[in-house]
């Protein structure tokens, strides 16, 4: 029998999924075998809750993480070499600030603004790893308006929320920034 976990998580994906369905479109995700990315991270083949670590990071007071839904952006890219004097990276509305001390030797980073129905950037190389936390700022100005606190979140490919990154909501500039530390694919998420 499912538990009562199971059943509010549940309730939370009926009540919230069909208004803040996430999208993962991109040029390298095939939308006809990409899983839910919500459900598909969560349960396993017999309903259940795959273990007690997917469920606590996922839970917050709302219930439920989920990909903020925005209006598409088309796909844009930039690149540029950052080394141990820090440096800052821009694609779209979206800003990656190197610290000084962050990395030991000059790097070609690459940023890309991922299309689809979520705010999402993917920074290359990829499992870059920082000496110091860089600071990641997403905007969400192009996305639907909840009163609730948005946050940066470190996903998959698909899209699947894999870490909540501890974040600082500027509303009124529909910014949000959290500190990473190292480099792969984000997502604004509430």
């Amino acid at each position: 029998m499912w538990s009562s976990k199971f059943r509010v998580l549940l309730a939370a994906v009926l009540v919230f999924g069909a208004a803040c369905s996430s999208d993962t479109t991109g040029p390298s995700v095939d939308e006809s075998t990409a899983p839910a990315p919500l459900l598909g991270s969560l349960l396993d083949g017999t309903g259940e809750l795959l273990n007690e670590t997917t469920s606590t990071v996922l839970e917050t007071t709302t219930g439920v993480v989920q990909l903020l839904t925005c209006s598409s952006e088309p796909y844009a890219i930039a690149t540029k070499r950052i080394g141990a004097a820090g440096g800052t990276i821009t694609v779209g509305r979206h800003t990656l600030v190197v610290p000084a001390g962050a990395l030991n030797r000059t790097v070609t980073i690459t940023a890309e603004r991922m299309p689809g129905r979520a705010n999402s950037v993917r920074f290359g190389p990829e499992g870059l790893e920082f000496q110091r936390p860089a600071q990641l700022t997403l905007s969400y100005s192009n996305c639907v308006s909840l009163p609730l606190p948005k946050r940066v979140v470190y996903t998959d490919e698909r899209l699947s929320i894999l870490e909540l990154i501890l974040s600082r909501d500027a509303a009124r500039s529909k910014t949000v920034t959290g500190s990473i530390d190292h480099f792969s694919r984000y997502a604004v998420a509430y």
